[in-house]
């Protein structure tokens, strides 16, 4: 059965900068050899995720690029800004506001604390309990 996690920030480290969290969820699928496809809202974000995992872990490095290369299939972690097609992977960090499009084994959604943002949330939720996933929360 296909799992969705909801990863609600609530932490301060977190509500500074939402990104870190994807960065530590990126690095734990990185460090479990779980090719990983984060999406982005906008090729901004997808720049400053590119940017931030470059410097997210000073004593390792997470291979990761920005999607649409001829490299796609074997980097770890491939952030795809919307308008970018990529191959589904097994493990997706979705940052949109609908859910997921594709084939995986799992879903990472990263939730903002603001309050539009949780609203959004709900409605994945429930879509993705209505198309069979095991769906779970998590603060963070």
């Amino acid at each position: 059965m296909p799992r969705a996690d909801f990863y609600l920030i609530d932490k301060p480290r977190f509500r500074e900068q939402p990104l870190l969290l994807v960065c530590e969820l990126a690095k734990r699928a990185f460090a479990a050899q779980q090719p990983t496809l984060v999406l982005a809202r906008d090729f901004a974000q997808a720049e400053a995720i590119d940017e931030l995992l470059w410097e997210f872990d000073q004593d390792g490095f997470i291979s990761h690029q920005l999607a649409g290369d001829d490299d796609d299939e074997h980097t770890a972690v491939l952030i795809a800004p919307p308008g970018i097609e990529t191959a589904d992977r097994p493990l997706v960090i979705n940052l949109r506001e609908a859910c997921a499009p594709g084939r995986y084994d799992r879903v990472l959604e990263v939730v903002a604390a603001d309050p539009g943002e949780r609203t959004g949330s709900r409605t994945r939720w429930t879509e993705y309990r209505q198309r069979g996933f095991e769906v779970n929360k998590f603060d963070m």
